[in-house]
């Protein structure tokens, strides 16, 4: 059975907006919920990015029975494996027998050089991560743990409070946007976790034998009376998401995803498969695509700040579709 969620995005709404459309979205019906774990947006138009482990204190308190997932985060930089172990287990006690889905990728140089540490390639990125999950498992099983590794060092850490039931722990789904990373999620994944509704990635997770876990991808749509409204909102909100290869794991700054960003266009947008029209086929085309390609979470970010329409359309016209 698939599960289709919602976004929380934190790279557009403050904390406290982000805790009232995670109320929103269970009450219309969303099966899950995924929430960003960034310390910048992309660009200064989006305007937001709270700390996500404290925002998910108040969606834990404000949903009654919807899981969530942080979609993405990166352990092998910015707070590191022990803090990151800690935080994904408090979040986990807190949803109370909801499963929390940890989605774990080798970061942006966009949220993770704030410390001023030297940004590294891609290889020692992936190395970094898979040592940085080795070590939160190590804090999960509740032991004393010393870790002297490659990367990391940490000393007599023990996690007190996760929960009680040990198959509550989090699911580990590795974040993948190209085959190396698909096949290094198949090696130390619980789960695999990407973007967009095509399965490739996921067909090299399975084929190097991925954990039987979640398959979570997202759908970025744009829901609005007219298509010309949401195109224009996609493009001035979420342009960041049509730039070529590798410049969203590269840029530093919001400034610079601006100047990057100066590429794009709104034929760009038009031109893409993002669903931009008022046609609930559309958009009930676009999960089902994701669907058919294996994927059994699909989660849904509506771009932009009416996030109403987007939620009255979706549980009358886009989500029934869905209910069986």
């Amino acid at each position: 059975m698939t599960r289709i969620g919602y976004t929380l995005s934190s790279e557009e709404f403050g904390p406290n907006e982000l805790v009232d459309n995670a109320a929103r979205a269970e009450e219309v019906g969303f099966e899950f919920l995924s929430i960003s774990d960034h310390f910048h947006p992309w660009t200064r138009t989006q305007g937001e990015s709270p700390f996500v482990w404290g925002t998910l204190g108040g969606v834990a308190q404000a949903t009654d029975e919807v899981p969530v997932g942080v979609g993405v985060a990166a352990p092998a930089f910015r707070l590191g494996p022990a803090l990151y172990a800690q935080a994904a287990a408090t979040a986990a006690t807190m949803f109370e027998g909801r499963k929390f889905h940890f989605g774990v990728g080798t970061g942006e140089d966009l949220n993770e050089h704030v410390f001023g540490h030297r940004w590294p390639n891609y290889e020692e990125r992936m190395d970094r991560t898979r040592e940085a999950v080795e070590v939160i498992r190590k804090l999960w099983q509740g032991t004393n743990v010393t870790h002297r590794g490659e990367h990391f060092t940490v000393e007599n850490a023990t996690i007190f409070t996760k929960p009680d039931d040990p198959e509550m722990l989090p699911n580990v789904c590795i974040s993948a946007f190209g085959e190396q990373a698909a096949e290094a999620a198949a090696e130390f994944g619980d789960g695999f976790w990407t973007t967009g509704p095509s399965g490739d990635l996921l067909d090299v997770y399975e084929e190097a034998g991925g954990a039987d876990g979640p398959k979570i991808t997202q759908l970025s749509v744009c829901y609005a009376d007219t298509e010309d409204e949401a195109v224009s909102t996609m493009y001035e909100h979420w342009p960041q998401s049509f730039l070529p290869g590798e410049l969203n794991q590269l840029l530093p700054t919001p400034k610079h995803f601006e100047q990057a960003c100066e590429m794009v266009s709104e034929d760009d947008v038009r031109e893409s498969s993002t669903p931009t029209t008022p046609d609930a086929d559309e958009h009930i085309d676009g999960i089902q695509q994701a669907i058919d390609a294996g994927f059994d979470h699909v989660y849904v970010h509506q771009v932009g700040p009416d996030q109403e329409s987007f939620f009255e359309f979706y549980e009358e016209e886009v989500l029934p579709s869905f209910s069986e």
